[in-house]
Order: structure tokens, then sequence, then C-alpha cells
């Protein structure tokens, strides 16, 4: 990355004050920031290290007004943590999609399709009859199965697993060692005391902007798709049975868990640990605390839930609030006793 100060500032629309031809090849924290470097300041507690920074260049909101000297450019702009966050993903961009060509040793199976300007890192591994988009990034020790499809600017990470005919969108992040479409959990009990597995016949299909994270597991349908919904961000170490459906921009957070059949709604945020039941539904804008089992169906849009099992958010911690007083009440309740 090397951009001028002024290349920045209209990339984001900004105004420059100071000089806006000082090159900027580095992104860092404005404690951190040194000559060459491009930092923002939108945490107002931060304040007192923009009038010690080294930065090139700080950006900062236009309603802002500096009360010393500063040595760096600033880059005025509406909202200066929305502007870092988009120069974080342009040189994001950079970095991720700077690679081009086929190392080897790699393998491309039989009537497999690649786009322009794909990179296939050593060691990886393309099936038979895939079809993958141009510019799609396949980092070593990859592993597509046969029939796969991968839309157009998709990254895959090193020791990712793609199973047979799945379908990635576009623009999808795959992190490190993700599985997406590996065989369901499907054991039928027999009169003996064992358990027959259940062929899993389907896929996954991840919409256009998914992101996927590292060591997160999606299992492939028994019949039909297991189906990640557009803009659906999946953090590490989830798992997610056959034939799920999350839904448009759902955001899950570390250690979840989702049985089979459960159907999550559009915009819902599941925190870290939360366990869901199988053949639930979720409905819109669902919100669940950390550590809550949630084993019913959830019919209100917008609802919050919390505990285990999960109830309603506000009940939820007026009831934390009476138990963590127990020992208290109980003591109280001693001490009358005693007095009668």
């Amino acid at each position: 990355m090397k951009f001028t100060v002024r290349q920045i500032a209209t990339l984001l629309g900004g105004e420059v004050a100071g000089n806006d031809t000082l090159a900027i090849t580095k992104l860092a924290k404005i404690e951190e920031g040194q000559p060459g470097d491009i930092s923002f300041l939108s945490n107002l507690k931060y304040e007192t290290h923009l009038y010690t920074t080294q930065a090139s260049a700080v950006i900062v909101d236009r309603s802002f007004q500096p009360k010393k000297p500063v040595s760096s450019a600033l880059i005025f702009v509406e909202n200066s943590y929305s502007a870092f966050t988009q120069l974080l993903e342009e040189y994001y961009k950079l970095q991720s999609f700077a690679r081009v060509g086929v190392e080897q040793p790699s393998y491309l199976g039989e009537g497999s399709q690649v786009g322009e300007q794909v990179y296939r890192g050593a060691f990886s591994y393309i099936g038979s009859n895939c079809q993958i988009g141009r510019n799609v990034k396949i980092y070593p020790h990859a592993y597509i199965g046969n029939g796969v499809r991968i839309g157009d600017n998709t990254i895959i990470f090193p020791g990712v697993r793609i199973l047979d005919n799945c379908i990635i969108g576009q623009h999808c992040v795959i992190h490190p060692n993700a599985v997406i479409g590996s065989e369901g959990f499907g054991f039928a009990p027999q009169p003996d005391g064992s358990y027959k597995t259940i062929p899993q016949l389907g896929n996954v299909i991840l919409e256009d902007n998914v992101n996927v994270g590292s060591n997160t597991t999606i299992d492939c349908a028994t019949l039909g798709s297991t189906i990640i919904r557009q803009g659906a961000k999946l953090d590490n170490l989830i798992q997610i049975g056959h034939n799920v459906e999350i839904g448009k921009n759902t955001v899950i957070a570390a250690q979840t868990g989702i049985s089979g059949s459960t159907k999550i709604g559009d915009n819902c945020v599941i925190a870290g640990q939360v366990g869901f039941a199988g053949h639930l539904t979720i409905a819109n804008g669902t919100r669940v605390g950390a550590q809550s089992g949630v084993g019913k169906n959830v019919t209100e849009e917008g609802t919050s839930l919390n505990s285990s099992p999960a109830f309603g958010l506000k009940e939820s911690m007026r009831s934390l609030a009476i138990f963590r007083k127990l020992p208290d009440l109980e003591r109280r309740v001693s001490d009358l006793e005693k007095k009668k």
C-alpha cells in the first residue's frame, strides 16, 4: 500500500488540513503511529495521543476541533470510525487479492473451469466439474470437491474443505480449516440399540457476502440444502447442523451450536456459546445472550432472550438479580426463625 494523503482523502470523501502530499504506506493505532502511517480518532478519550503521535495523517470527524497544534495531516470526514473501517477494507482487498497464478504442485480435475485472475496455492485440490469464478483466491492446502461452484471474488483460506456439490457465492470469505458440506449427524436407532447411518445427500449453499470463521463446520443437508443467506457472518468454532437455514445479515459468535433443521431469521444477533435445539423457527431480529439455551420457537420479531433455558431478557435479568441475593435472604430468614 502506497498512497498520498490526498488520494486517501478523495477515497473517503474527506478534506485535508496539512500536507496532503505525504506518502502513506501503513495503517496504525494512533498511539503507535510512525511516519508513513495513517490512523484515526473517534473516541475523544484518546485525544491526547493526537498531539504526540508521529503518524503522517489522522482521520477525524468534521466536527472535531484540536485544542493544541497537531503535526500530522488531518483528514476531516463525517464519521472517522466508519471512514477508517472503509480504509481497512480497501487495504484488506489489496493484500488478499494481490496473488494471481498457479503454484505447484496443485490439482485441477477434469471438466473444471477456472476464471481469470484466480490464485491457486500449492497443494490445493480442485475436483472435477467445478466452476471457479473470476478473481477467486484458493490458498495452499485447500480442498474443493467435485461439482463445487464458487462465485467471483471469494477467498478460500488455507486448509478449508468444501465438499461435493456445495455452492459458494460471490465476495465470500472462508477462513482457515472451516469445513463446508461435511456429512450431517443423522443416525436411525435400531431395535438392538445400535444406530444406522442415514445417508446425507444434500449440499450447502452460501449466498453472496458470507463470512465463515476458522474451524466452523456447516453440515450438508440430508436432502435439499443447508443455506447461509446473503451477508451472514459466522465466527470461529461454530457448528451448524444439516438442513439449517441462517437468515440475511445474521451474525453468530463463536462456539454456538445449531441443531438440524432450525431456521434462524434475518438480522439476528447470536452471542457466544448459544445452543439451539432442532427444528426451531427463530424470528427476524432475535437477539440471544451468551450461553443461552434456546429450546422453543421464537415467533415475535425483535425478541431478546437470555439464560438457559432461554427466556425474556428483562425477566432473566430480574431473576439473576434475585438469585444473587439468595444467600442474604436465606440468612435473614434463618435469623427471623431464631427470634421466634
